[in-house]
């Protein structure tokens, strides 16, 4: 007897629960059904406030950004960045670890389309999505668009699904 397998290029997006790009990465997969986490610094820390118990992350032992930022970048198969307009701060610190790890990397813009970045993720076999991008206070805007462009983006990979005979 053979059986139908769902295929879907990428599994999971995590992130690290900040304002602005984290929460709306977060706030997609839980509107949209899909598996979602990371990690978050001790006690939920977040430059707004103690993040929400609804968002699946798990805590570092430390309270600093640094080494939440290094255990999501190592524990994802790839990162992708999403950018106003220059790296700094953490989301620099994202990058340069991504290099240095050799993790599959990509920086968009939230005005981009995301269909490019679905062979991207097949091709670097890419089940879980490390996604980071600046905080609010740092990026007026990074919510709403975020939000937008990772709901297209989820629509994209779900859209892609292939099944597979077993």
């Amino acid at each position: 007897m053979t059986t139908n397998k769902i295929q879907i290029p990428c599994q999971k997006l995590i992130s690290g629960g900040q304002s602005g790009v984290d929460h709306a990465v977060l706030d997609v997969c839980l509107n949209y059904s899909f598996p979602c986490g990371g990690w978050c610094p001790k006690n939920r820390k977040a430059e707004d406030g103690r993040i929400p118990e609804i968002y699946p992350l798990q805590e570092t032992k430390e309270s600093n950004y640094e080494n939440r930022t290094r255990k999501n970048v190592t524990e994802s198969d790839g990162t992708l960045i999403v950018i106003s307009e220059k790296l700094e701060g953490g989301t620099l610190l994202t990058q340069q670890l991504a290099l240095e790890l050799k993790k599959p990397l990509r920086i968009v813009h939230p005005e981009d389309n995301p269909t490019h970045l679905i062979p991207w993720l097949s091709i670097n076999n890419i089940k879980t999505l490390n996604v980071a991008g600046p905080r609010q206070s740092e990026w007026n805007n990074a919510y709403a668009l975020t939000y937008r462009f990772i709901s297209e983006l989820v629509y994209k990979i779900k859209s892609s699904a292939s099944y597979i005979q077993l």
